[in-house]
């Protein structure tokens, strides 16, 4: 039993950590291309898994959600923000209104990436002036 309290604990802070990660990971030169590759990784599993687990699916999520029964926790919500936010706040958010904060965030931090990784790319390229 003392595994999956481990485990319940990793998910929550790694998953927090990946979603932050996903949101400001294009600010940091150094982690620009690994930011896109985690925004590719997140639209792969909502939109391409999502065609058959559901628009927005997530393995972490399913993964902890399978942690949690195992802890005796049946009733938790379908977005892991909302689940993050509800645990931190003790709130019970509008999981709506959650759902459309985060394909928002989403796609803000998808424009940031391109915008931030291109302008890397074409600094690169772009001949010196002499």
């Amino acid at each position: 039993m003392i595994i999956y309290k481990v485990l319940d604990q990793f998910f929550i802070y790694f998953h927090l950590l990946f979603s932050l990660f996903n949101l400001f990971g294009w600010i940091f030169k150094k982690t620009r291309l690994l930011h896109l590759a985690t925004l590719l990784i997140t639209a792969f599993s909502w939109f391409i898994l999502g065609i058959w687990y559901g628009i927005g699916y997530c393995p972490l999520t399913d993964w902890h959600w399978q942690v949690r029964v195992k802890l005796g926790i049946y009733d938790m919500p379908n977005s892991y923000i909302k689940f993050l936010i509800d645990e931190i706040t003790g709130m019970n958010s509008d999981a709506n209104l959650v759902d459309n904060l985060v394909f928002t965030s989403f796609v803000v931090a998808v424009l940031c990436s391109i915008i931030s990784n291109g302008l890397d790319f074409y600094r690169k390229i772009k001949p010196k002036e002499q």
